[in-house]
């Protein structure tokens, strides 16, 4: 894919503000809003896309480094926003953040996108495109189609700063492993184990048949976003939306960025050339499995295959297991040792020893635990203030002293392709379910399983299942 596409909803704006800020980076906010603004160098003027649950958070703590001020919010359900106009009643709130970029650009520096997965990729294109600088919440989006996008997106506006949301990788404990593997502790590593319990939301369930009426507060239309259309139901909102492939990612969009991240970082992985996958069943009735081709399945487990890079002397191979699947322990690690955090973890194995992580690279550890206090490396790379938390007072800062400048955790140049790693997982998650008519009129065949996918990463797509193509980017709703 050569060009970054155009946002497909209102493009006249889009265009149109895009040449009136071609040149517009930091600038006196008094030249654009008259007396009594702070210079954009001294406060970041930020919109926040998504006002509750995450982006609440978010949002508040950006406002929290003192160094930012919300200045507008926008959420299609005023119920989820009410404690984030509560917090900051100067904000401008809107419903629908197209009309927000298209009316209250000019005094936009930077875009904060927490909604769910599906509407993730239209916003903070645009908002690039503006030449506003984005924080993304984790997956960076819904497709991989999206996710190059957006990464050539972060090439194409230079002076654009981005940060994904997967504030983990602020964590002292990613750098940890990075030195040590740097060091040469554990050898060459060819292996990687990613774990999780997740998911912890419905899964492997039919659509619900009963349609419900929409909250008054709630603006459904807008919610599905470039989702198809579809009546309402009771359950998918706020949290459930998760296990549904129109709208969600599944347990790999859920922790993928927060456990696949260390690897990407500690090996300097980026694009995948092979995957497989297997998955949960759910039976209803003997002998009988449930087909349910619009939710995630309740488990997987995934091998994806990653050429050697300047860091490995051979192809790397990572496994990811959901819904409470594991790998089988190190031997290394004693029978009452606590594998991960218990629910999730990452375990690199190198040819010279191995070395584990809890969710978010926390608490790294080498194998066996006695080698911790036994291996000293120096410590070459510098942390992060305040770790996690500090994730958003670090894009708030390379905001402001200008793209290039200061060092992030999560760009899009690295948060890019992680999200592919993870999509290109749920692209044979997906395929394990396709269904293929037999000629005879008898039943299925399902051409997607006991297969290995094999990618083709300049041309985005599998070359060996063509029907799994489908997967690799969407059909946006009309007006979307």
């Amino acid at each position: 894919m050569s060009q970054v596409p155009e946002a497909p909803s209102r493009r006249e704006f889009v265009k149109k503000s895009t040449l009136a800020a071609a040149s517009f980076f930091i600038v006196p906010r008094f030249v654009l809003g008259g007396k009594g603004y702070t210079a954009p160098s001294d406060q970041l003027l930020i919109a926040g896309i998504g006002a509750g649950g995450k982006g609440e958070s978010d949002i508040a703590m950006f406002a929290k480094t003192g160094k930012a001020r919300i200045a507008y919010l926008c959420d299609v359900d005023d119920r989820r926003a009410a404690n984030s106009r509560k917090a900051f009643p100067q904000a401008k709130y809107y419903k629908d953040w197209r009309k927000m970029l298209e009316k209250e650009h000019k005094h936009i520096d930077a875009v904060s996108v927490s909604t769910p997965d599906h509407n993730h990729a239209m916003p903070a294109l645009a908002a690039m495109q503006m030449g506003k600088h984005v924080y993304v919440q984790k997956p960076l989006t819904h497709d991989i189609y999206e996710a190059r996008a957006l990464t050539e997106a972060a090439r194409k506006y230079p002076k654009v700063v981005t940060q994904m949301g997967n504030q983990g990788s602020s964590n002292d404990g990613v750098r940890q492993l990075m030195e040590w593997y740097d060091a040469g502790t554990i050898g060459d590593v060819h292996t990687v184990y990613c774990w999780t319990d997740r998911p912890v939301w419905p899964q492997g369930i039919a659509w619900p048949t009963t349609a419900a009426t929409p909250p008054a507060e709630l603006d459904w239309d807008l919610w599905l976003g470039t989702a198809p259309k579809r009546d309402y139901v009771d359950h998918l909102i706020p949290f459930n939306w998760r296990g549904w492939w129109a709208y969600g990612t599944g347990a790999l969009g859920d922790m993928g960025c927060h456990l696949m991240e260390a690897p990407f970082r500690v090996l300097d992985l980026q694009y995948a050339n092979s995957v497989q996958a297997s998955v949960g069943s759910v039976y209803v009735d003997e002998f009988k499995r449930g087909y349910f081709p619009d939710s995630c399945p309740p488990s997987s487990h995934v091998t994806l295959t990653f050429p050697k890079t300047a860091k490995t002397k051979q192809d790397i191979t990572m496994h990811w297991m959901d819904g409470g699947i594991q790998p089988e322990r190190p031997d290394e690690l004693g029978a009452n040792e606590l594998f991960g955090d218990g629910g999730n973890g990452i375990l690199f194995i190198g040819d010279k020893g191995k070395m584990m992580a809890s969710t978010y690279a926390d608490n790294p550890r080498l194998l066996p635990l006695s080698r911790n206090q036994e291996v000293t490396v120096p410590q070459t790379l510098a942390r992060v203030p305040g770790q996690a938390n500090g994730h958003y007072g670090q894009w708030v800062e390379a905001c402001l002293a200008g793209a290039g400048k200061t060092k992030l955790s999560s760009p899009f140049a690295l948060a890019g392709p992680l999200t592919e790693a993870l999509l290109m997982a749920n692209l044979a998650v997906r395929g394990y379910d396709l269904q293929k008519p037999r000629a005879t009129g008898q039943g299925f065949d399902y051409p997607g399983r006991g297969r290995k996918l094999l990618w083709d990463n300049q041309q985005m797509r599998i070359t060996n299942l063509d029907e799994v193509n489908q997967f690799v980017k969407r059909d946006y709703r009309t007006g979307w």
